[in-house]
């Protein structure tokens, strides 16, 4: 998971643009403030995301409760005509996926998902942690190792609002093959 150094302000992660919930009434990240956020970016047609993402957000779910917000953010990039809201409804159904997941919006002609390109996300599946008070404290596109994250996010529940604001969780990166492909 990559997190800012030291020497870098936290930033306010941005704002959702969303076109439809599931397990959900419809969420914006304003009204999480107060708890850690873990989101996870994914296409259901993405087999890292099937593989290890979304298996891994689920059972961060299960373990924490209803200490940590865990966000499925369902961003299109790539057979459109085929990741439909239908079709992912049943999927979600199938692989029992029980926490809030929104549909990332798109603006007419451009393939690249709203939200995703706010966070400038590089593919699915990535992990964005947010902290208590809305900042943007690590963001991982790929494969998470299951215990770099459990500890990540166990730090961002543990720290008090002084050691938040000034110390980014500082999280090592996955490493990706050369190839560029991750999970």
């Amino acid at each position: 998971m990559v997190a800012s150094p030291p020497s870098t302000p936290v930033t306010a992660a941005p704002p959702w643009t969303t076109t439809q919930w599931f397990n959900s009434d419809p969420l914006d990240l304003a009204a999480l403030r107060g708890r850690v956020v873990v989101l996870e970016a994914f296409q259901m047609l993405c087999p890292g995301c099937v593989a290890h993402g979304l298996p891994q957000v689920a059972r961060l779910n299960q373990t924490f409760g209803d200490e940590l917000a865990v966000i499925g953010l369902h961003s299109v990039f790539e057979h459109h005509e085929a990741m439909t809201p239908p079709s992912l409804k049943a999927f979600l159904y199938e692989y029992r996926i029980g926490f809030p997941v929104g549909v990332d919006a798109h603006n007419a002609d451009d393939p690249t998902p709203v939200t995703f390109g706010r966070y400038r996300m590089r593919g699915t599946p990535s992990t964005v942690l947010i902290d208590r008070e809305g900042n943007l404290r690590g963001h991982q596109f790929g494969v998470v190792d299951d215990m770099t994250l459990a500890a990540a996010v166990t730090r961002l529940l543990d720290a008090d609002d002084r050691e938040t604001e000034s110390r980014p969780v500082s999280v090592p990166s996955s490493a990706c093959p050369a190839d560029g492909e991750c999970g």
